[in-house]
């Protein structure tokens, strides 16, 4: 797995989609945002001072998706086929689901879109209430499910089956996984994957190698501090990795210190990125 907005000097830049063939491209992302009871009241009741907050909510998501080229500086302007907005009214925890799905027939996945247009949804359901509550709180945004792709299909759910959740990984949505009374199945492998760690650019150069491998057990804190410390522990060359300059990628994402890491991810280290 590599970084794929990364060049060969660590630079980022686009990535040239034009040689792919097309295919059908779904995403669908979830989130939420947290409000006092009595905000959620007049929400359904439809009593909030700026009229309409749902339906204006959709308009924002539905547009948001389709700009996110203009948001996002590396993704490509996709001609998207289909983006749906839904909306959840949880009493139990007083919060407001939000949750899109876009579709095309591209190049490309649609992933950032969907994610894009839950969080601007729930940016605007904040702007719409935040005038009787202004202590909202918008989380638990993330990718629930992607087809299509030479990457293939990805299933939180399915994901979050198979594998043991790491004691600080988020809560799962309402929906995701077995109801409360059931025993959830897990896969035992005889040995946990390893976590692969690749130095890209400069810091390739200055170790004199692209890259090597954890076992889990060495870490002595699940992230990328751990990665790190185990690192540096093992060998004293990787101390050049406590410079304040190298910055971390977790399976393609910027990362910081504190992002968790499992069994299984790749790692990346690397010098700051210039644009082109």
């Amino acid at each position: 797995m590599t970084l794929t907005h990364l060049n060969a000097r660590g630079e980022a830049h686009m990535v040239d989609v034009a040689d792919k063939p097309e295919s059908r491209r779904e995403a669908r992302a979830r989130g939420r945002i947290r409000m006092q009871p009595a905000t959620l009241a007049l929400l359904a009741e439809g009593g909030l001072p700026k009229g309409d907050v749902l339906a204006t909510a959709r308009i924002a998501g539905i547009q948001a998706a389709k700009r996110t080229h203009e948001l996002i500086p590396l993704c490509h302007a996709l001609a998207l086929s289909k983006v749906t907005l839904d909306f959840e009214l949880d009493s139990t925890q007083n919060c407001v689901w939000v949750e899109a799905f876009c579709r095309l027939n591209g190049r490309t996945g649609v992933e950032m879109e969907a994610l894009t247009a839950v969080s601007v949804a729930c940016l605007t359901l904040y702007d719409m209430c935040k005038a009787v509550d202004k202590a909202m709180i918008i989380d638990g945004v993330q990718l629930e499910e992607k087809r299509g792709g030479r990457s293939g299909d990805f299933s939180r759910q399915a994901t979050e089956v198979r594998h043991a959740a790491p004691a600080d990984a988020s809560p799962l949505m309402p929906g995701d996984g077995p109801a409360q009374d059931e025993t959830p199945v897990v896969l035992v492998r005889d040995e946990a994957p390893l976590v692969s760690v690749r130095f890209l650019a400069e810091l390739r150069e200055r170790l004199g190698e692209e890259q090597t491998e954890l076992d889990p057990a060495q870490l002595t804190a699940g992230n990328i501090a751990g990665v790190k410390r185990a690192l540096m522990a093992a060998d004293p060359r990787y101390a050049l990795l406590a410079e304040g300059r190298v910055l971390a990628a977790r399976n393609q994402v910027m990362a910081t210190d504190d992002t968790p890491v499992a069994p299984g991810d790749e790692i990346a280290f690397f010098p700051p990125v210039t644009g082109g």
